[in-house]
């Protein structure tokens, strides 16, 4: 890894980029370039491209690097971008990984393991190998609910010692283990980046020393996320937690899907909203996610429209 690699930091507040499609299922490009300018000029500090939100699991390897070539044409080198390299085991996430650095990834994120059932020592030695086949830096993506392990306080910590992993995006939903974790961090003197992707306790996640937000919600609006940031970084901790207040009212729209599965509902829910904000062109989830329609997009944009983000304008 070169030295300017190495030096890319991500803090702030990070969106993980979500994926418009056509109603053929196929990338729509100029709602994804529409959607990434949105997200620069309301002030976000990164990009994380090919995550869950972004519904990378669903797509091909040229797909990713389709979308991610967009997303890096656009951004123009505005903000640093980091990639999910998400596959089963150590050599096809290189192999994936490698790909997306040629498209213009400058870090890279990946969980422990997919399908196999591994140690903790196995688990390590699983992002040994990925960090010392990458010129980027390698960032741990804690997501228990999808991957079915959680990575360990002491394993992360030794790997970020060793410079193994150079920050953690913990989407644990584990608010008493990522708490543990910065304390763990700073004792150790602070080797880890750690941003938290439990959006509607950012307020409360700064003040215990984590280092940026990865909010979902922010690709319905991303400037609220900023504003409520800067008010952390400030020490206003009134208007944070007003701001997240106000955040999380509209976040509702996640709990108006019933009956459907958690990606229809999650990601299906924002774009929803992005879509009824005239963000993206269509609602199409990827196939076979299915895409809300009916009532529930109604009491989505009621949501919206009492919180008084309808309509918004888009250039």
């Amino acid at each position: 890894m070169t030295a300017a690699s190495s030096s890319v930091t991500f803090t702030g507040v990070i969106p993980p980029v979500a994926t418009p499609l056509l109603p053929d299922g196929t990338i729509d490009h100029v709602s994804l370039e529409r959607l990434v300018e949105r997200l620069i000029a309301e002030g976000v500090s990164g990009l994380f491209a090919l995550g869950s939100t972004g519904e990378t699991a669903y797509f091909t390897d040229d797909q990713r690097v389709e979308l991610l070539t967009t997303i890096v044409r656009v951004n123009a080198g505005r903000v640093p971008i980091i990639a999910g390299a998400i596959e089963l085991t150590a050599p096809r996430i290189i192999e994936t990984a490698r790909r997306l650095v040629a498209a213009g990834a400058q870090a890279i994120v990946t969980t422990a393991p997919l399908y196999t059932l591994n140690s903790a020592a196995e688990v390590a030695d699983h992002f040994r190998a990925i960090a010392a086949a990458i010129d980027v830096p390698l960032w741990a993506y804690d997501v228990p609910v999808r991957v079915h392990s959680k990575l360990g306080i002491d394993l992360l910590v030794q790997l970020g010692k060793e410079g193994v992993i150079h920050g953690v995006k913990d989407s644990s939903g584990d608010d008493v283990s990522f708490r543990r974790l910065i304390a763990a961090n700073v004792e150790a003197g602070r080797p880890l980046q750690l941003l938290t992707g439990h959006e509607l306790v950012v307020d409360a996640m700064a003040l215990a020393g984590a280092d940026g937000v990865v909010p979902g919600f922010a690709n319905v609006e991303a400037e609220g996320y900023v504003r409520l940031w800067d008010a952390t970084q400030r020490g206003d901790w009134t208007e944070a937690r007003t701001e997240q207040e106000r955040i999380n009212r509209a976040f509702d729209i996640v709990f108006e899907p019933r009956g459907l599965s958690g990606d229809a509902t999650g990601v299906g829910a924002f774009k929803a909203a992005m879509h009824a904000r005239g963000i993206i062109d269509h609602a199409t989830m990827a196939h076979t996610v299915q895409s809300l329609d009916g009532d529930t997009v109604s009491r989505i944009r009621h949501i919206l429209s009492e919180q008084g983000m309808l309509p918004v304008a888009v250039s």
